[in-house]
């Protein structure tokens, strides 16, 4: 499976895709990126169930900003549409082998129904 470069024009339509989405922040100076980077790669070979996709945050600094990314490597994880994880710093491949498995094993029915819940207590708590 190969890794989609993200930018602006792409990012929505990307976390609205059908399968779980992974995403690396990264930019070409980062040492840390760099060392992640074979592991990501290696991730994506092996789970070609989900989508991978990397933002180069020198090149998408206004994504990187909407997104709030404050440094780099960082992995944000979507599915259906939902952010379920965002985190900076690099995963080994196990950890991200684990990641990958738990977000797999989310509830999607149940996730969707708890915003759902919360979207409707919102406007009697202003």
């Amino acid at each position: 499976m190969s890794i989609v470069e993200l930018n602006e024009a792409t990012f929505q339509a990307a976390v609205e895709g059908g399968k779980p989405l992974i995403i690396d922040f990264w930019a070409p100076w980062c040492g840390p990126c760099r060392q992640f980077a074979p592991v990501f790669d290696a991730a994506a070979a092996k789970h070609p169930e989900v989508t991978f996709a990397k933002v180069n945050t020198e090149e998408e600094q206004e994504l990187s900003a909407g997104l709030r990314i404050r440094s780099i490597p960082t992995l944000m994880v979507f599915r259906d549409n939902v952010l379920l994880f965002s985190q900076a710093g690099a995963l080994s491949a196990s950890q991200l082998d684990e990641l990958i498995e738990q977000v797999q094993a989310v509830d999607m029915e149940k996730v969707h129904a708890e915003i759902a819940a919360q979207q409707n207590q919102a406007p009697d708590q202003a």
